[in-house]
């Protein structure tokens, strides 16, 4: 891929300071929305039903209530796309001497850039003065694909995909593997953000986790509403025994995982 249009165009793109500094700022705004989430989902634990959906839907909701948060809906909406396009550019940029990798390693940047592109579109409708919930989007296409023929195996593939990506994040977070995604600073500082690190990847990881068991959970029972996003698997962690206890780790992980994402945003390596 060295030599195609596409890869010659990443390589003039990655070389901007300008994009460098608006996908450092797409992880800065990720960040800000981790927060948030953390924040509704210790609300959640707690028993208060007025924090609005823990996902990035409900976070997006909470700016958008008040005149200087569809203000910074704005900035939300340049640095994820930016960063999503970061990544479409790290894909074509990928080299290795084994083309198996290399090519596990573009569709995983690949699929990054879907992700944040996908964060970017919903806060778009929010700075646009739309509204959408991530919640009733899962389970409307859940609901879809149950009605299609081979509809159940492909909700179950979707379930088993994000558990393991769940798995992952966990395993990054026990293992520091995220410590080579950064130029840690001096210390104590860079002991701080290795800490925040490792708690917010395996509270991530739990919660994405449970969000896969759930889309399996509503293909084996036919019941698409059980496939609820991330909202509804931190409401189901509050419904275990020591519920509150669970999701409140998990809530405080996720305010921890957003301030990791606001320490890569200075000192992550692109």
């Amino acid at each position: 891929m060295t030599g195609n249009p596409a890869s010659q165009a990443a390589r003039q793109a990655e070389s901007s300071p300008v994009f460098r500094v608006l996908a450092r700022l797409g992880y800065a705004v990720n960040g800000l929305l981790h927060v948030l989430i953390g924040v509704i989902a210790l609300t959640v634990a707690f028993g208060s039903d007025g924090g609005g959906s823990a996902d990035q839907s409900g976070a997006l909701g909470q700016l958008a209530s008040n005149p200087a948060g569809r203000a910074l809906l704005w900035v939300i909406v340049v640095g994820l796309v930016a960063l999503g396009l970061w990544q479409v550019v790290a894909g074509f940029q990928v080299r290795n001497s084994d083309p198996k990798k290399a090519w596990g390693k573009r569709v995983s940047e690949f699929g990054k850039a879907v992700a944040y592109l996908a964060v970017g579109a919903t806060a778009l409708t929010f700075a646009l003065g739309g509204s959408k919930s991530s919640s009733e989007s899962s389970q409307s296409a859940s609901a879809t694909a149950l009605s299609t023929p081979g509809g159940v195996f492909a909700i179950v593939a979707v379930g088993l995909v994000v558990a393991g990506i769940g798995v992952f994040f966990v395993v990054r977070g026990i293992t520091l593997r995220f410590t080579k995604d950064l130029a840690l600073p001096p210390k104590p500082a860079g002991t701080l953000v290795v800490v925040l690190g490792a708690v917010g990847y395996i509270a991530k990881g739990i919660a994405l986790a449970v969000v896969g068991v759930l889309f399996v959970v509503a293909a084996v029972t036919f019941d698409p509403s059980k496939a609820t996003g991330l909202d509804g698997a931190l409401k189901a962690l509050a419904a275990l025994p020591f519920g509150t206890v669970i999701l409140t780790a998990v809530g405080i992980g996720l305010v921890a995982y957003g301030a990791y994402l606001g320490a890569r945003a200075r000192w992550g390596k692109l």
